[in-house]
């Protein structure tokens, strides 16, 4: 993932409107989903307004709010990205406001969530809550180590790392462990709510388990060259037309099981990749 060489500060640290506009759209989003995640944690106490629309909102509504924001935030940090690169318009300022976007929006957000939807029903169990919030915490953190070990991968003052497949990141995506977290968490908020605290046993392990592969060495592709310029045939087209009408339709689902497949697949792969390197030449 090599970066430009930047001559001066003046051009290293240059604002490019439409790429930082979708990083910031990023962020607001980021913002609005811990918003109605507090919001949503004082609805179940006391009935709010929906200031645009008559009526009161469940807490449950609201929780699908802030995960359709997390949601949204992801299509926002996947757009500055591709303007960027395809107006030739990336600089190092608009790398590092993207990451600040990024520890908002993928690992703030999504750990208040896990925290206020899932941990709130097991008031009755301290030592329980308490594991929730420290395996919170550790997701959020290994969310900005992740980010901060990208920043130093692809920084221009270091040479390419040659090792480094290209169209591949090293460990989980920050984006697609947020959009994880909050697809898991959108199913679970539209079963009954009797099940909840049962599945909250449940969750934070996977939490865990998607925060260490974020640091980890697994190796996941890359869709940032799929761009205006990339060709496809017509059967292919017509392979995905029908995948975004179902996605449209039952987007709680397949939402969850595209994130959760490209989860696997880092992982099924990284296991295949070892076992070739340390299987003997015949």
């Amino acid at each position: 993932m090599e970066k430009p060489k930047y001559s001066g500060t003046a051009e290293a640290s240059r604002i490019y409107f439409l790429p930082n506009l979708m990083t910031a759209g990023n962020l607001f989003c980021g913002f609005a989903a811990i918003m109605h995640c507090v919001e949503a944690k004082f609805t179940s106490r006391i009935e709010l307004l929906d200031p645009l629309f008559s009526g009161p909102r469940t807490p449950a509504q609201i929780y699908e709010q802030a995960i359709l924001f997390i949601l949204a935030a992801v299509v926002f940090d996947s757009l500055d990205g591709r303007l960027a690169r395809l107006g030739g318009q990336e600089s190092l300022f608009g790398a590092e406001f993207d990451s600040l976007a990024d520890i908002v929006s993928f690992g703030l957000a999504p750990a208040l969530l896990v925290i206020f939807m899932i941990l709130s029903p097991t008031e009755g169990m301290p030592m329980f809550r308490l594991l929730g919030w420290m395996i919170s915490f550790v997701y959020l953190a290994c969310a900005a180590i992740r980010l901060a070990r990208f920043n130093v991968i692809t920084s221009p003052l270091l040479e390419p790392d040659q090792s480094m497949p290209k169209g591949e990141f090293l460990g989980l995506p920050v984006p697609a462990a947020a959009g994880t977290v909050a697809c898991i968490v959108m199913m679970l908020n539209r079963m009954p709510a009797h099940n909840i605290p049962a599945l909250s046993l449940v969750l934070p392990p996977f939490l865990l388990v998607v925060a260490l592969l974020m640091v980890s060495k697994v190796h996941y592709p890359s869709f940032k060259y799929i761009d205006w310029k990339t060709r496809i045939r017509p059967m292919s087209l017509l392979m995905v037309l029908p995948m975004l009408f179902l996605v449209y339709q039952f987007h709680y689902f397949l939402l969850g099981a595209m994130f959760v497949g490209y989860l696997f697949f880092g992982i099924g792969r990284h296991i295949v990749r070892g076992f070739r390197r340390e299987k003997p030449a015949q």
